[in-house]
């Protein structure tokens, strides 16, 4: 049995929404020391709508991190805000067909960039947020 499912190869081999975005409106950044991922999220947000417009991301990592970063910004995009906050790394995983369970912490990771993103944004623009921005207690980190 293959190790990846085929859109996790998919994401891996041809990632989604790859890049920077220069006037970005929220820009976050995660990492895991223990293993070395760095994902950094970019998003443009219409001030009017609170809608995702534009949603970019590079990736210092593994496959796995690359694809949920992937995957992830697919999730959000043309998405509210309210919406994005929602999703969560189990989302992540299961819109993949699954990972390993020593690369479930890649899914958090992409669950905490969006979060991340969302955070500058709100900062940036002095919109106050509360406890659905604060960092998730029930985030499964399996393996590291």
């Amino acid at each position: 049995m293959a190790l990846y499912s085929e859109k996790v190869m998919d994401h891996f081999q041809h990632p989604r929404n790859v890049g920077k975005l220069p006037d970005a409106d929220g820009v976050g950044e995660v990492g895991n020391a223990k293993c070395g991922d760095i994902m950094r999220m970019y998003i443009q947000v219409d001030p009017e709508t609170q809608v995702i417009t534009d949603v970019k991301f590079n990736t210092f990592g593994c496959g796995s991190a690359i694809a949920t970063s992937s995957m992830a910004t697919e999730l959000i995009k043309g998405k509210p805000i309210a919406e994005a906050l929602k999703l969560t790394n189990r989302a992540v995983v299961e819109a993949l067909d699954g990972l390993p369970t020593h690369k479930i912490h890649c899914s958090v990771l992409a669950e905490e960039a969006v979060r991340a993103a969302v955070r500058d944004y709100y900062d940036r623009n002095h919109i106050p947020y509360g406890p659905e921005l604060a960092p998730r207690e029930d985030a499964e980190d399996h393996g590291h």
